[in-house]
């Protein structure tokens, strides 16, 4: 059952949350492109991911490269509510993951109130709402994300490690937090069919999940040979090219031949 901040969620606020209401205005525009991710043993689709593309579907750097101290916070509250709208006109019935960045948000419950707005204001479920973070990100304070991941499931929100593998906190961050998704980064799934290495270390993180009841996901995929390794080691969830490419401003559909 979700939890709606309270009053009593943001009584003591931080020093940061002042800064925040008081962030400058972006002065850039964005959209989303929408990503499949599929769960292969029921050939269906499981979430879609919400990437940032610029106005004409210009590439995430693109607006990325504008995003500055000045403006985080304004930017990270501005894709939430952007990604939620673009779902529900979209009329998007599964999961939607959203990539957050932990170095934006200075307390949890204060800065979730735009999410639980823009997802009742558009009839977007929040329990259909998952939260991703880049592992990849040097975050400054890693007890703080730990504790962003843990109020956001409080409020019955999913979560996910993106870039599993590829960044700075890696296994100790996992032993703090168990999100409900892990997403094996694509650099470990490229080409695994033919790499013992890589095919280790991802049977590694398997058992280990399995051990926590985490879900995996591998993306990145585009080949039929990644896709037949991963699934032989017990992956069900998968994201890639071989599937679907981001569709801008769309509901992306699955090509039927990447289900063999």
């Amino acid at each position: 059952m979700s939890l709606t901040p309270s009053s009593n969620d943001t009584t003591q606020a931080v020093p940061g949350c002042v800064q925040c209401k008081q962030a400058s205005e972006l002065g850039f525009d964005f959209f989303f492109a929408y990503q499949p991710i599929v769960e292969l043993s029921q050939r269906a689709i499981y979430a879609h991911e919400a990437l940032v593309r610029g106005p004409n579907g210009e590439s995430a750097y693109s607006v990325l490269s504008q995003v500055t101290e000045a403006n985080r916070y304004s930017f990270d509250q501005a894709c939430r509510v952007q990604a939620i709208r673009g779902a529900a006109a979209l009329g998007m019935k599964e999961l939607l993951s959203i990539n957050f960045l932990p170095n934006a948000v200075y307390q949890p419950a204060a800065c979730i109130r735009s999410t639980f707005d823009a997802a009742r204001r558009y009839q977007f479920p929040i329990e259909q709402i998952i939260f991703e973070v880049t592992e990849g990100e040097q975050v400054q304070d890693r007890p703080h994300l730990v504790n962003i991941f843990r109020e956001y499931r409080r409020f019955g929100f999913r979560t996910a490690i993106d870039d599993f593998g590829a960044g700075y906190a890696g296994l100790n961050l996992l032993s703090e937090y168990q999100p409900d998704i892990i997403k094996i980064d694509m650099d470990l799934v490229r080409g695994v069919d033919s790499n013992l290495a890589k095919q280790a270390i991802i049977k590694g993180i398997v058992a280990i999940c399995a051990e926590l009841n985490v879900r995996v996901l591998a993306e990145g995929i585009e080949t039929v040979a990644e896709r037949d390794f991963l699934r032989g080691a017990g992956i069900d969830l998968m994201q890639g090219y071989l599937f679907c490419r981001p569709a801008f401003r769309a509901i992306g559909v699955v090509d039927p031949a990447s289900w063999a």
